[in-house]
């Protein structure tokens, strides 16, 4: 079980939320009673789903104790958190918007969870969701060169590895379950500010089960040449290190029957 840190996730937040809001903005739900955000993380994404829609009552679901513990600064009567597994998480009534924000990519095959997730919605509801599409990237491709070395791949053999599908499939999973489908993906360049940016920002993510997975002899080892090595590849730059991250954004409207 991965233990995830608010904090160090925290560290880039507004980097983190931009992809949020830019999928939001494609959702066109005018006045939903009920709002359900999968993987809320720490909370304050999910609290600004209260402020777009005023009259909602917004549910925050996370599998993570410590972040649903952060999320909780962000609950009022009509924010609320709880602990909750997405594979398994069941509303008790459809839902007219769900939305899960850079979670999905951590369930093996979650392709395969999205009929499940649309019968959560009610028809004429929303499901949107953004997962990153960055794991060809340096930032991985060099965490997991290295994970493989014969130093530490005893320890992190088989520890959670996130995956995503492109746009296109997407779209044709959720087509194919009667729904409108905007889908789309976009690359930010992400300036981050000070030393070893990118090393603290990925070991607040997609590195952690494997940070995790080492113990405290190799641990450090491991972090000084995962460090060099990304330096190399993100050199910094006068305004900051330069951060490209692909993301693929769906949004899906339940068709009505009958229209």
């Amino acid at each position: 079980m991965v233990v995830w840190s608010p904090s160090t996730y925290l560290q880039f937040a507004d980097e983190r939320g931009r992809p949020f809001v830019d999928l939001l903005a494609r959702v066109g739900a005018e006045d939903p009673a009920t709002v359900v955000d999968l993987g809320c993380g720490p909370g304050q994404l999910t609290a600004t789903l209260a402020r777009r829609w005023p009259s909602a009552s917004v549910l925050g679901v996370d599998s993570s104790p410590e972040m649903v513990a952060q999320a909780q600064e962000h609950a009022d009567g009509r924010v609320r958190f709880v602990l909750g597994d997405l594979r398994t998480w069941t509303p008790a009534a459809p839902v007219d918007v769900l939305v899960s924000n850079a979670t999905l990519q951590w369930v093996p095959g979650h392709r395969v969870l999205l009929p499940r997730l649309l019968a959560a919605v009610r028809p004429g509801g929303w499901l949107a969701f953004q997962v990153p599409g960055n794991f060809a990237e340096p930032s991985h491709a060099l965490l997991h060169a290295l994970a493989a070395d014969p130093r530490y791949a005893d320890a992190t053999r088989g520890v959670a590895r996130p995956a995503a599908a492109d746009p296109a499939d997407y779209l044709d999973d959720l087509t194919a379950l009667g729904c409108t489908v905007d889908a789309w993906e976009t690359t930010y360049l992400h300036v981050l500010a000070g030393p070893d940016a990118v090393f603290r920002w990925i070991s607040g993510t997609g590195a952690r089960p494997v940070l995790q997975a080492l113990d405290d002899e190799q641990r450090p080892a491991f972090e000084a040449e995962y460090r060099s090595r990304l330096t190399a590849a993100y050199p910094e730059r006068a305004g900051g290190t330069v951060l490209p991250f692909r993301r693929v954004f769906v949004v899906a409207q339940r068709v009505v029957a009958g229209r």
